[in-house]
């Protein structure tokens, strides 16, 4: 369960022949699973019988399995995450503010999906929306004005928006160093984004554009981060790793290895093998969500934001509106 990420020169078959071990099993994330891969190839390569299961364990859902199966975790954060994200919901409610909410995830938003759409929440941005347009702060930020204005249009003064820190992975570097941010940067000069709070930026600079456009609307930061990660499992994810780890062995007595231990909608076992996702270099690509699916059309589509019949409204609040339209600012017209 390392995380440490070793390079193939790192790797030695001594530990392995001299506790004679039969069986590697590695539980995590794409980065866990890429990197025993690499290690799974160099123990064959050297003629040694070991056999290789990885475990799905991520909060952020995004290795491959099928039918939407998830990884054991996620729903467990996602219920940690609803309770909370429901709480601010009320907040905003009672006090008539709105509040901007980032969720963890790495490179998918599974998590920011599932939060956003069980809570009901009027805005979400996830980086898989941007899948023709590049992501930069200035659209982030006026599709959550986009919200906020339809929501006044129907005079509705509170809401939350919920920002996937996913978006941070998927943008230029240039983009994170010029948007007035102050970082901390790691020994080759990028920004270290672990050390910040990626809700805060995002509230930040909202605030900052809602002075220029003259609009007096309080927003407060909830960062939603290692806060998912430990809390009690529910039943759904102590079941799942129950049957996941009863299922390495049953890999492992029939002599599979290489593969991923996955457990399809009946129950039933399965292996996925690496070699049938890994890319050019080995690694696992990270599933996203499928933003062209009707779960995630239907959910994007009773999201608040402005279309073109609100420009005339929207005009009381903005210069222009057609900056503001959620589907324009993705690219989606």
């Amino acid at each position: 369960m390392s995380r440490y990420k070793p390079k193939d020169s790192d790797f030695k078959v001594g530990f392995f022949k001299k506790y004679n071990v039969k069986l590697l099993v590695t539980i995590g994330g794409d980065d866990t699973a890429s990197t025993a891969n690499r290690l799974t190839k160099y123990v064959n390569s050297r003629k040694l019988d070991v056999a290789h299961v990885h475990v799905p364990k991520t909060i952020d859902n995004d290795l491959p399995l099928p039918d939407r199966n998830p990884t054991f975790g996620f729903h467990t954060a996602k219920d940690e995450g609803v309770r909370i994200g429901n709480t601010v919901y009320e907040d905003a409610r009672t006090s008539e503010n709105w509040f901007v909410v980032a969720a963890m995830g790495r490179s998918a938003g599974h998590l920011a999906f599932g939060i956003a759409s069980a809570c009901h929440y009027q805005m979400m941005i996830i980086p898989e929306m941007f899948n023709k347009t590049k992501i930069t702060f200035e659209k982030i930020i006026n599709m959550i004005i986009s919200s906020i204005v339809k929501c006044k249009i129907q005079g509705i003064e509170y809401g939350v928006a919920l920002v996937s820190e996913g978006v941070f992975h998927f943008m230029e570097e240039d983009e994170i160093l010029n948007s007035g941010i102050n970082f901390t940067y790691d020994d080759h000069g990028h920004p270290e984004l672990g050390n910040v709070s990626k809700s805060h930026i995002f509230n930040y600079l909202l605030q900052v554009k809602l002075k220029e456009l003259g609009l007096d609307i309080k927003s407060r930061p909830v960062e939603l981060g290692y806060e998912l990660r430990c809390c009690n499992p529910i039943a759904f994810d102590l079941t799942l790793c129950t049957l996941l780890g009863i299922g390495v062995k049953k890999i492992f007595d029939q002599g599979v290895s290489g593969c991923i231990v996955s457990a399809n909608s009946k129950g039933d076992i399965m292996p996925l093998y690496l070699k049938d996702f890994e890319d050019n270099e080995g690694k696992i690509p990270p599933r996203l969500v499928d933003i062209d699916s009707d779960m995630a059309q239907l959910f994007i589509n009773n999201l608040f934001y402005i279309k073109e019949k609100d420009y005339e409204a929207s005009k009381k609040y903005l210069p222009n509106p057609k900056a503001y339209d959620f589907k324009k600012i993705l690219n989606w017209n």
